[in-house]
């Protein structure tokens, strides 16, 4: 299945801009006011909410003070969880991110769900080669191909060895924003959905590339959605399809996403999924991330 109704949400104690991940990620602006926390904890719980009032199943664990970790309010990046069982630890860019992987939230969630075997990849940090989960890989699960733009964050010897372990079919490529420079994760240019995919295809400069993007998605059955620059920059490819609980198809974003869509694409979209979106403007800011950043889906078999 490509959707799940179980998410995973991590509730920041100490969010803020983190200096060790600005240089790699363009979509990361210092906030000049002082309580960015206070304002990313109002916005994560409203987007929590918003959620569960949708149906969808969400798991919610604190983050704790001590290790710091300003970025742990994006779990997706270090963790992904499979149908099969399997739950995969990545190797991280930051040192401070390094610390979100958190052993006992695997083992809260075993109460619940079965997990047959975790694949922890982590030591490619040893060799400064990292693979930041469904970040830097944009997963169809159905057709078992793995979507990957290549940068400092996404090693493609790593994007491999996961694509062997789990029989996936890498898909990887260059993708840069409007002045060229690398875009830093996969999922804020694209994402794809069970019969669509979102994407912004001006961002791949090859046209080779471009053409093999396309190609993969179309042969697979998906509905090209293409994306405007200026609407990836607005985290309009940083959406996440769930299902909720009856098991109707939504499409999870940010209001500011949301807003940056004009009426054809939010036609085309919703052919396909109820759309939902919360203002998450502040995490967006600071953490250049957006809503698919703070979900981690379970798709662990339910006990």
């Amino acid at each position: 299945m490509q959707t799940t109704n179980h998410i995973l949400m991590i509730r920041p104690v100490n969010f803020k801009f983190n200096e060790q991940t600005a240089g790699n990620n363009k979509f990361q602006v210092a906030s000049a006011e002082r309580n960015v926390q206070a304002q990313a904890l109002q916005e994560f719980d409203g987007f929590v909410s918003m959620l569960r009032k949708n149906e969808v199943d969400v798991t919610v664990v604190d983050d704790t003070l001590q290790p710091e970790t300003p970025d742990s309010v994006f779990p997706n990046n270090w963790v992904s969880f499979h149908e099969d069982g399997s739950v995969f630890l990545y190797p991280m860019f930051s040192e401070n991110r390094r610390q979100e992987r958190r052993h006992e939230i695997l083992d809260g969630l075993k109460d619940k769900f079965l997990v047959s075997h975790i694949s922890d990849i982590s030591f490619y940090e040893q060799q400064y080669a990292f693979l930041e989960g469904t970040g830097s890989m944009v997963l169809d699960r159905i057709n078992k191909i793995a979507y990957a733009c290549l940068s400092v964050r996404t090693d493609e010897e790593v994007l491999n060895n996961f694509c062997m372990l789990t029989g996936y079919q890498p898909v990887s490529f260059q993708a840069v924003d409007g002045s060229k420079f690398p875009i830093y994760h996969t999922n804020v240019m694209m994402c794809v959905g069970d019969k669509f995919a979102v994407i912004c295809m001006e961002s791949i400069p090859d046209p080779e590339e471009k053409e093999k993007v396309a190609l993969s998605l179309i042969n697979s059955g998906k509905e090209i959605i293409e994306l405007s620059l200026e609407q990836m920059n607005r985290f309009a490819g940083n959406m996440l399809q769930v299902a909720n609980n009856k098991g109707e198809s939504l499409l999870v974003m940010s209001e500011q996403a949301y807003l940056s869509l004009n009426a054809e694409q939010l036609a085309k979209l919703e052919k396909h999924s109820r759309i939902i979106y919360a203002p998450i403007y502040t995490i967006e800011k600071n953490g250049g991330g957006s809503a698919r950043c703070m979900l981690a889906e379970i798709h662990l078999p339910v006990k």
